[in-house]
Order: structure tokens, then sequence, then C-alpha cells
């Protein structure tokens, strides 16, 4: 029996099916032809996207025109959004040696301008539970070899399933992701717009959230291939910018 506390969940039906189709799609997209030059253009748009589509997810009325032009500036939502997409690169090694302390950062990016009490920056929900879950979140990242795309469910379902960061769990959770697949090599250069394939998903993203959070085998099943179906449809958008930039 293997001591990787995620490995039994490839055994869950779909799952390893998920996390193929999920690192076939990211495979594609590497290939591209406009990757060999222009890496640095499609990172900076799978950000700015990723930022957006999060800050839309998390409650947002702001159009991607808007965040684009500046019109934006004064939604709190997107400014954090962005703040935080901005500091990904900056938080990997952090998420790998002490991620309690990268989730913490995000926070208080996501949150500046949401909460009165600056005191609360950086600080995870007082309610029963959330911190001894998150450290057992962060001795799992330590434990496990799992697939990134996995491991990135699990982060994403425990901080968003536990509100874990508010007023902005889902801006902090689908920045782990980015972090989480960065660090585990499943997307190195953070060219995924994930973010993308959750909102193409519509409200199956609610519903897998839904079946997480029961904490049933068949739930966290569930959760595990929407978010591997979330990459694939998120690789897509950034092969659709690939071509954009390729036509000019």
């Amino acid at each position: 029996m293997s001591s990787d506390p995620l490995a039994p969940l490839l055994d869950l039906p779909g799952v390893a099916d998920g996390v193929a189709a999920a690192r076939s799609s990211v495979d594609s997209l590497i290939a591209h032809r406009v990757l060999r030059r222009r890496s640095a253009d499609v990172s900076a748009e799978s950000s700015l996207r990723g930022a957006w589509i999060s800050s839309v997810l998390a409650g947002s009325t702001s159009t991607q025109a808007d965040v684009r032009s500046g019109a934006a500036s004064a939604d709190p939502i997107v400014q954090g959004a962005l703040r935080v997409q901005a500091a990904i690169p900056t938080l990997t090694d952090t998420w790998t040696r002490a991620p309690r302390q990268a989730l913490a950062r995000l926070h208080a990016l996501a949150s500046a301008d949401l909460v009165s009490d600056p005191d609360q920056l950086g600080r995870p929900s007082g309610t029963a539970g959330v911190a001894e879950r998150l450290d057992a979140l962060a001795s799992v990242l330590a434990a496990t070899s799992a697939p990134a795309v996995v491991v990135a469910a699990i982060v994403h379902g425990e901080i968003l399933g536990l509100d874990a960061f508010t007023p902005a769990s889902g801006v902090v959770a689908r920045a782990a992701v980015r972090l989480t697949v960065i660090e585990r090599g499943l997307d190195l250069k953070s060219l995924v717009v994930i973010e993308a394939g959750h909102r193409d998903l519509g409200d199956a993203y609610e519903t897998a959230l839904a079946a997480y959070r029961t904490g049933t085998a068949e739930g966290v099943g569930e959760w595990i291939r929407h978010c591997a179906d979330a990459v694939v449809a998120g690789a897509r958008e950034s092969l659709a910018i690939c071509e954009a930039i390729q036509r000019g």
C-alpha cells in the first residue's frame, strides 16, 4: 500500500483518464510554435485573463475591456486578483517550502481593498477546524507525489470548500492552483488559463465543489474530474491566445 496520502484518489472512477487528458492538452499547448519565441507574451496574457476571470467568478461585474483599459481601477475584486496574479512568479519557492506563508500573502494581496481591519489580512477564517485543515493540507503537499492535476484539485477544493480566506477565498484558491501546477511541473510557465476552464464549464464548478464538500469518495472524484476538465478547457483558451499572436 502506498504511503502517499493522495495516491488512492487515482483509483476513483474517471480520475486517471481526466489526469491523462489534462496532461495531453497541456503538452499540445506547449508544442505550439508561437511559444518558441513568445512564451512570455502568452504567459502575460494568461495572467491578465486569469485575473479578470477569477474576479468575475468571485462576483465582479467588470468586463475584460474594463480591465485592459484601466476602467476597473476602482473594482476591489479585480485589483486584488491582478495583484495576486502578479505575485505568482515570486511565490513559487515559498509555495514549495511554506505553503501557509504563501497563502497568507495571497490573501493579503487579494483582500487589501475588501476588509476594513488590516489585521485580518493574511489570516485564515476563524471558523472551527479551518486552521487544522490548512495544516493538514500543508502536510499533504509535503508528502505527496500525485499528479499535479490531482494535487491542485485538492488545494483548490480545500481552500474554496472551507471558505478559508474570506472574503477572497476563490481568488486565493485559483491562484494556489497556478502555483501548484507550476511547482509540480505541469505548466512551468503558467500558460494555461485554468480560470477560463471553470468559467466555461458553467454550473459544473459549483456543483462539483458541493460534491467535494460532502467528503465522499464519489464527491471528491467528481471534483477532481471537473478540475481536470477545467485544465483541458483552459489549455484551449491558451491555444486561442497563441493563434491570435501568430496571426498578428
